[in-house]
C-alpha cells in the first residue's frame, strides 16, 4: 500500500507539525512505514556541520523523530530558509526559485522508501511560493488527499469553510480534518466542533486539547484507520 496525505491548516500556526507528528506515530503502530515532509520551511537556524554550515528546520527534526523511516534530510525538506518569512520572500531573498518539480522529485524518492508520506504544508492553504504558484499547486501536484487543521479559535469556522472551499476548487478531496484546541477554555468550543462537523464533508480525525507542552507521542488519533480505509 502507497498513500500519502498533504496537511494543510486554517492559518499559521494552528499546529500542523504537531498534528503531522502525531499522524505519523499513530501510522507507525499501525505496522506501516511513515516518513514525513516539510518541502518548504522558513524560520530556520543555522548549524555549523563538518564542512558546511546548514539550515535546520525544528518542525522537520520533529518529522523525522515521528516517522520510523530512514530518509534524508534534503528530501525531508528540500527548501529551508532562514527568515521567518512567506516563503516566495524568503527564497528572494536567499537567490533561490521554488520548483515545485524538485519537490515532486523528492516526494517519489520518500514514497519508494515508505508505505504512507505526510506532506505538512507551509502557514495556510494558499501561500505564495514563487512568482506564479502557491500552496495549492504544491497540493495539486501531489494529488494526495487533504487533511485539514483547524486551529480552534473565535473565527476558525469561517476559516475553515473557506478553507474546504479552496480544497473543493483544486479538485482535491478532503479526507479528513483534526479541531485543536490552541486557546484554553474556549467559548462554546463543543458548538464550534458541531458546526464544523455538519458543514464539513469529511471526519474528524481527532480532537486535539489545548496543553502548551503537547508531545505528538500523547496524542490521540482515534480517526487513523478511516483515512487508510
Amino acid at each position: 500500500m502507497k498513500r500519502a496525505f498533504f496537511v494543510t491548516g486554517t492559518d499559521t500556526g494552528v499546529g500542523k507539525t504537531l498534528v503531522s507528528c502525531a499522524l505519523l506515530h499513530a501510522l507507525a503502530r499501525q505496522g506501516l512505514r511513515a516518513v514525513g515532509m516539510k518541502p518548504v520551511a522558513a524560520g530556520c537556524r543555522v548549524e555549523d556541520g563538518q564542512l558546511v554550515s546548514q539550515l535546520v528546520s525544528e518542525d522537520v527534526e520533529h518529522l523525522l523523530a515521528a516517522g520510523n523511516v530512514a530518509a534524508q534530510p534534503i528530501e525531508v525538506n528540500p527548501y529551508a530558509f532562514a527568515p521567518p518569512l512567506a516563503p516566495h520572500i524568503a527564497a528572494k531573498q536567499a537567490g533561490v526559485v521554488i520548483d515545485l518539480d524538485h519537490v515532486l522529485q523528492a516526494f517519489s524518492a520518500l514514497q519508494a522508501k515508505a508505505d504512507v508520506v505526510v506532506v505538512e504544508g507551509i502557514g495556510g492553504f494558499r501561500v505564495p511560493l514563487n512568482d506564479t504558484q502557491d500552496t495549492v499547486d504544491l497540493a495539486v501536484a501531489l494529488q494526495q488527499p487533504v487533511i485539514l487543521v483547524v486551529g480552534m479559535r473565535l473565527g476558525c469556522l469561517s476559516h475553515a469553510l473557506l478553507t474546504n472551499d479552496a480544497i473543493a476548487r483544486a479538485g482535491l478531496p478532503l479526507a479528513g480534518w483534526v479541531a485543536n484546541c490552541i486557546e484554553p477554555g474556549m467559548t462554546a468550543l463543543q458548538d464550534n466542533i458541531a458546526a464544523l462537523e455538519a458543514r464539513l464533508p469529511a471526519p474528524r480525525i481527532a480532537t486535539l486539547p489545548f496543553n502548551a507542552t503537547a508531545d505528538w507521542r500523547q496524542m490521540k488519533m482515534p480517526g487513523v484507520e478511516q483515512l487508510l480505509a
